[in-house]
């Protein structure tokens, strides 16, 4: 998983019930060997996550064009507060200042605490 982390963007894609695929171009970080990807709790990723662990993983740009080869994964929703804290900690030693800057907005708009965190193996 390493390998990924001089990438800016990983594609993620989760499984809806129906089985179609959905990918989103998201922010990650590796800590611990695994992958680390926040979202909002409510998101459609965090729900067909909560359905099925199911997920494929690929290096992306911005706007989600694949840059890598495609991997088989194992997603799930993180509650522990120890493990979240080192996930932003590796995000915000990635993407610093705009970290930063997002967490701040975050927070303003009482956001923060309605993040929902996601590793990924």
């Amino acid at each position: 998983m390493t390998e990924l982390d001089r990438h800016r963007y990983l594609s993620l894609a989760t499984f809806r019930r129906s089985g179609v695929e959905v990918r989103t171009p998201v922010w990650f970080a590796v800590a611990d060997g695994k992958l680390y990807v926040f979202t909002s709790g409510d998101s459609g990723k965090a729900k067909r996550l909560r359905n099925s662990p199911r997920a494929r993983i690929a290096p992306c740009d911005a706007r989600g064009g694949v840059r890598g080869a495609w991997r088989e994964a194992t997603a799930r929703l993180v509650t522990d507060r120890a493990l979240i804290a080192r996930a932003g900690d590796a995000l915000r030693a990635k993407y610093g200042w705009q970290m930063t800057i997002l967490d701040l907005f975050s927070r303003v708009a009482g956001r923060i605490e309605r993040r929902a965190w996601i590793e990924i193996a």
